[in-house]
């Protein structure tokens, strides 16, 4: 069964849009701002544009002659969706499903769509993405930029899971990038962080909607690397795993799996349901990282309860988290943040010592760190998973005053340090902490894709603040 869905585009005549930015760009108002969940990163931009059609991008990139910058749904924690004075493009309501085959079990999409509406689309042909992160509030466009991943086994960065991608480059011309296709585009756009062109759409391969069922052990933290190599990796059956490192002592995990399963169904919605409003997940927040004990009460007291019983639920049903489940009532005076870093698999035991030590120093205020496995990256040019990698994903609490982010750029770079001491790499969708040196090293090649920036994007249109921090 395969569909193909066709807009009628409409038509963009050339003094309408000499109009248009004219009224938008020359005459700015430099009091529109767009900001990042975290809300730390605040950015004044010349305009924004809500395209719905690639032809409306096209001609928006070909017309426009400073700056252009790519925001989704705005999750990246550092800039990294606009920088000054920029013509912003929020790929939000660019979200329409261009065609979709059962049999090949593949889907084309606008690369401003959720992956929630892609779930809702595919649901009901039991079919479920490939691989994605664990909350499905995330663009596709967004997501391909990061090269996200998640928690499934046996996977890995998320361009493992793309066929084809369309994009826009700077001059305006619309190309199609594939493994096989122009390949140096491809493994440069994804993971690129925007820095080549606009991301227009996206043909993606698709899994089977098992069910699974879950199960949890607690283990010592130094057992979990053997834990994981002997019980988990090899696992066919395991569809998603992670384990959760405890704080502030970092010496135990609550190892958590999915696996395949035949027995029916304990949870009955095929989805999360939306619109919830998450009152205990704040309260249980709030406890974690401000009450004396709250570390203790969350791993003796409240996950004891979150975990108990074996549920049954769909593939589907685990992959669609909320992350409004995660957001405070206010980011006035304290935020959530998050930070990832990367190790091989075989220094798993060297990092989180160093990590530990860092964190307990500095007197992080951890939430949780939740532990992910990720198979080698097939060559994206920023790939953080050059090996097979451990990631380390560090979900904490900070203040919002100068002198918290200055104490939180202070201890990122020393995490940053361990890391690239134990031949990893750290995220780059989060806070802009690290020095030039510390990404030159944790991406050395880097410069490739900026060869590939100069020759594809000479005069730079395609900004933002990450790259405004590292591509010279």
């Amino acid at each position: 069964m395969s569909f193909s869905f066709f807009k009628s585009k409409p038509v963009f005549p050339q003094f309408f849009l000499a109009t248009f930015f004219s009224l938008q760009l020359f005459g700015q108002d430099t009091s529109i701002v767009v900001n990042d969940v975290t809300q730390l990163n605040p950015v004044k931009v010349a305009a924004i544009v809500t395209p719905r059609y690639t032809q409306e991008i096209i001609e928006a990139v070909k017309m426009h002659n400073g700056p252009i910058s790519i925001g989704g749904g705005r999750y990246s924690m550092g800039g990294q969706t606009a920088t000054d004075q920029a013509l912003q493009l929020d790929m939000r309501n660019f979200d329409s499903i261009i065609s979709f085959s059962k049999e090949k079990k593949e889907i084309a999409v606008q690369t401003g769509i959720t992956w929630r509406k892609i779930q809702e689309f595919i649901d009901p042909y039991n079919l479920s993405v490939q691989i994605m992160q664990t909350y499905a509030n995330f663009t596709v466009g967004g997501s391909l930029s990061v090269n996200v991943h998640g928690r499934y086994i046996g996977a890995g960065p998320v361009i493992l899971s793309v066929k084809e991608i369309q994009m826009v480059l700077a001059d305006g011309t619309l190309v199609t990038a594939s493994p096989t296709e122009n390949k140096d585009l491809f493994y440069g756009a994804i993971g690129g962080y925007g820095g080549l062109g606009v991301i227009v759409q996206a043909t993606l391969f698709l899994s089977d909607n098992d069910k699974v069922e879950r199960t949890d052990k607690v283990l010592p933290i130094k057992n979990y690397a053997a834990f994981f190599r002997d019980g988990i990796r090899s696992d066919t059956t395991v569809v998603f795993h992670n384990a959760d490192i405890y704080p502030d002592r970092y010496k135990k995990v609550r190892a958590i799996s999915y696996r395949k399963t035949a027995r029916e169904v304990t949870v009955q919605h095929r989805l999360k349901p939306n619109n919830k409003h998450y009152r205990f997940n704040r309260i249980a927040f709030k406890v974690v990282s401000e009450f004396p004990g709250g570390k203790w009460m969350r791993q003796h007291l409240i996950d004891p309860v979150l975990y108990a019983g074996k549920p049954v639920e769909w593939r589907n049903y685990e992959a669609s988290y909320d992350v409004f489940e995660l957001e405070p009532r206010s980011r006035e005076k304290s935020t959530y943040v998050l930070q990832e870093y990367f190790v091989p698999v075989e220094r798993f035991n060297d990092f989180y010592p160093l990590m530990a030590e860092v964190l307990r120093k500095n007197k992080v205020n951890v939430i949780n760190i939740s532990i992910r496995h990720a198979r080698q990256d097939p060559g994206s040019m920023l790939a953080w998973a050059r090996t097979e990698v451990f990631a380390f994903v560090l979900y904490y609490k900070q203040g919002t005053t100068q002198a918290d982010k200055e104490d939180v750029k202070r201890w990122t770079r020393q995490l940053i340090d361990a890391a690239l001491s134990c031949e990893g790499t750290y995220y780059l969708p989060y806070q802009i902490h690290a020095t030039i040196e510390q990404f030159l090293k944790a991406y050395p090649s880097s410069e490739r894709f900026f060869a590939m920036k100069r020759q594809v994007d000479p005069t730079n249109k395609f900004r933002n603040k990450l790259w405004d921090a590292y591509y010279k």
